[in-house]
């Protein structure tokens, strides 16, 4: 996750000292902990954020127990982790339910922020979990906001209530009511942004918030606006009382500040987290995994749960038989880049897995690299696809030209294909073991 990538760095390059010097004095502690307070300052946490999660560790840390113990270094970053997990929220904060349907939420944040579109990845989700979501226009400012919702509710499948420029209270009500009567679970309402916080926008939403049940009050924040975006967060629950945060933009190249001073700025947890541009980029927020993000340690359920939504259990089993008995194809390597692809691609699948943490940058992975292997599989015929020993230099040369790629790329990706296969087959032989 690029959000974290440089405070990963930092503080495994911390961590690894101390790891090299076996016992730990209370001094080189401190040290340690100066270091991180510097780290987690420059990933733009809140300075005061920042200084008392260094001094809980510290506390912790500095026991005799510890310092004693066989490895002190992996009871320090044990400590950094559980306190980095409280300072998130310490468990995923589900959307409250109302118990006469429907439920309300109501969208609210900064203009800018992606809250129209994250309109439409709740109703993504919400889908996902069986719910049937009415969308409400009530931006009746910003120029187009009722069409882009238009828009982004028809790609998620779901229905976009609106009254033009009608008073946004009266609007709330009515589609309220509509839901109610057609059927609808859940609201989502779409309340309007302006570039800064004023009077005006805070009064409105406070008339809204009394007009109807609300059960979820969700800002959504820009990340990339670090500590900016906390200050956003405060004022708005100030006046609102938010029930939770959607923190968006955690792909880019942001320092992640926001995500560690949030929760401990406001009091409200982040719910969920914008992770890409797509409508299914939205995940639901586990400060246990990012916690283990942060430290370099993967995040294999995140992972695991990726892989269940595309591909079932049926299909794992067909592709692990096939890879025992040897039988597996150029057209089933296709799929398993379709499937990356669909997972987010290789290099958010990597920053998942243990031990990568920082490590994965943008400029070590060839995404286009991947597309050009799609590009010559696609280009081969059903029968070359399944035996690709029949592919001779003529029938490369075609390959070539329908794929936009050279023989020697098709050469480089069947030697690939071939070392794939060798490996699978001396883990059926047993003489490797999965490294899992």
């Amino acid at each position: 996750m690029g959000a974290f990538s440089s405070l990963s760095e930092r503080l495994n390059h911390i961590f690894s000292k101390l790891t090299k010097r076996g016992r730990l004095t209370e001094l080189e502690i401190k040290t340690a902990m100066r270091e991180v307070r510097v780290a987690l300052l420059e990933a733009d946490v809140n300075i005061q954020v920042a200084k008392e999660f260094c001094r809980e560790v510290s506390e912790k840390a500095v026991g005799q127990e510890i310092l004693k113990s066989l490895n002190p270094a992996q009871q320090v970053i044990k400590i950094v982790n559980e306190e980095l997990i409280a300072l998130m929220g310490s468990t995923n904060q589900k959307l409250n339910i109302s118990p006469k349907p429907p439920t309300v939420i109501m969208m609210c944040g900064l203009q800018g922020a992606g809250k129209t579109t994250m309109c439409g990845k709740l109703a993504v989700n919400l889908k996902k979990s069986g719910k049937k979501p009415l969308l409400v226009g009530c931006d009746i400012y910003r120029p187009a906001a009722i069409n882009q919702l238009k828009v982004v509710g028809g790609k998620a499948g779901a229905e976009v209530f609106e009254k033009g420029t009608q008073n946004p209270v009266k609007t709330a009500k009515e589609a309220v009511e509509y839901a109610r009567s057609m059927g609808y679970d859940t609201v989502v309402i779409d309340t309007a942004g302006r570039l800064e916080i004023d009077e005006p926008l805070m009064q409105e939403l406070e008339n809204i918030k009394k007009s109807v049940d609300v059960s979820e009050i969700l800002l959504t924040v820009d990340s990339m606006m670090g500590q900016v975006a906390v200050n956003v967060a405060k004022t708005f629950n100030e006046r609102l009382e938010v029930t939770g945060v959607i923190l968006t933009k955690l792909d880019g190249d942001t320092r992640g500040g926001a995500c560690l001073s949030i929760k401990a700025v406001t009091g409200k947890p982040i719910k969920f987290i914008g992770v890409g541009e797509k409508l299914t980029d939205l995940e639901p927020f586990y400060p246990d995994r990012m916690a283990s993000r942060i430290l370099g340690m993967g995040d294999v359920l995140t992972l695991i749960e990726k892989a269940q939504e595309v591909v079932s259990e049926e299909q794992a089993k067909a592709m692990q038989k096939k890879m025992l008995e040897n039988t597996f194809t150029l057209e089933d390597y296709l799929v398993q880049f379709e499937s990356m692809k669909k997972m987010g691609g290789a290099q958010a699948l990597l920053a998942m897995m243990p031990g990568m943490g920082g490590k994965v940058k943008a400029e070590d992975i060839d995404e286009k690299k991947i597309e050009r292997t799609k590009a010559i599989i696609q280009s081969m015929t059903q029968k070359e696809r399944v035996e690709p020993a029949i592919i001779n230099s003529s029938r490369k040369k075609r390959i070539a030209a329908g794929s936009g790629t050279s023989v020697q790329e098709i050469n480089q990706l069947l030697k690939q294909f071939e070392q794939t296969k060798q490996l699978m087959k001396q883990f059926r032989n047993g003489k490797r073991r999965l490294p899992f």
